[in-house]
């Protein structure tokens, strides 16, 4: 009769080592393809963000530097187009697409583009735009209403300045104004009590700036107060 072997005796004959090579040999390859794919990826985001992110990004900020002193000197379309050696904001755009500067390039092209009387365009552009500085931010959804107003869009541009005129509430200065512009909008649509809402944000929230000194007419003219 043959021994029985007992399972303590089955635990002793167990090799590991044969064991783990078993485990290797079933699982090794495919294994060995998820570590070479996770080092190829991580080496190819530091690879991209030295190589070409970050110069890029060191390229387009250089090339803004003419690009937005021609816009300070309010020179629209020389910002714009760039002169014969420096490139404007919009071969920023073309080239630099993708980049912090690129999109900022955006921002000035739709400003740009609104002084010169090109509101289809001013509005492309800024529509493109977006920062999470909200000064910046702020901004860029006033020029939109402006160019908006500018094609007497009424109900796009009173949207566009109530964005403006709610989205930093801190600034004190800008907030005001563009609520004031959404709510006149409002009113000359006939939307009385959208008008009135923009009006009374501007008396509760910024009664000592300029639209809140006298913005108790406009209301008194809706009958929103005595």
């Amino acid at each position: 009769m043959s021994e029985i072997k007992h399972p303590a005796h089955l635990e002793e004959e167990r090799n590991p080592v044969a064991e783990l090579q078993n485990t290797w040999d079933r699982y090794g390859k495919q294994a060995s393809y998820v570590l070479l794919a996770i080092v190829v990826v991580v080496g190819g985001i530091f690879a991209y963000r030295n190589l070409v992110s970050e110069p890029k990004e060191k390229q387009a900020t250089e090339a803004m530097f003419r690009a937005e002193e021609y816009y300070r000197l309010d020179s629209a379309r020389l910002a714009l187009m760039g002169d014969n050696i420096n490139a404007g904001f919009l071969k920023i755009i073309s080239r630099f697409g993708g980049t912090k500067a690129g999109n900022l390039a955006e921002f000035y092209a739709g400003s740009c583009y609104l002084k010169l009387g090109d509101f289809n365009n001013a509005v492309k552009y800024l529509e493109d735009f977006s920062t999470p500085v909200k000064q910046l931010q702020e901004r860029a959804y006033g020029l939109l209403g402006d160019a908006y107003s500018e094609q007497n869009k009424k109900e796009q541009a009173a949207e566009q300045y109530k964005k403006a005129g709610t989205y930093f509430e801190k600034d004190e200065l800008f907030s005001p104004e563009y609520l004031f512009r959404s709510g006149y909008l409002y009113e000359s649509m006939g939307k009385t009590q959208d008008a009135i809402a923009m009006y009374k944000l501007i008396k509760d929230k910024y009664p000592a700036s300029q639209r809140g000194a006298d913005i108790d007419k406009f209301l008194a003219r809706l009958g929103a107060i005595q």
